[in-house]
């Protein structure tokens, strides 16, 4: 299982050279955490994307690593949700739903074989 970690530090650190005035002003966040194929890796705020549960406080994150261009996701408890939502990280709130049983499958299938499914489906729309 891998583990998740997260560590931020301020580019503020770093010699003016190695920054842009404007960043070394707004003391820009990176995010360092870890890829599956590469190891470590830093991100910025605006390269991760939060997955938050309906209860906000749990979920995922995403991004895609900057060494192999790879889409990594990333379980985050409510430590980690709490510090990516307070560097500034996006997030979209996803709803829980139940996975559609085989039962509901077999119904859809047996609707879309009727003669009339097509004719029963705009009858209900309005």
């Amino acid at each position: 299982m891998t583990r998740t970690r997260i560590v931020l530090y301020r580019l503020r650190s770093m010699p003016m050279s190695f920054v842009t005035e404007a960043e070394w002003r707004t003391g820009m966040t990176t995010i360092r955490t870890t890829c599956e194929t590469c190891g470590d890796v830093e991100l910025t705020t605006a390269d991760i994307a939060l997955e938050l549960t309906g209860s906000g406080d749990e979920g995922m994150y995403r991004f895609v690593c900057p060494s192999c261009a790879l889409l990594q996701r990333r379980p985050a408890s409510q430590r980690v949700v709490t510090i990516l939502l307070a560097t500034g990280v996006a997030y979209e709130i996803t709803v829980d739903a139940t996975p559609i049983t085989e039962e509901e499958i077999a119904h859809f299938v047996a609707e879309l074989e009727s003669d009339d499914w097509f004719g029963r489906l705009v009858a209900s729309d309005g």
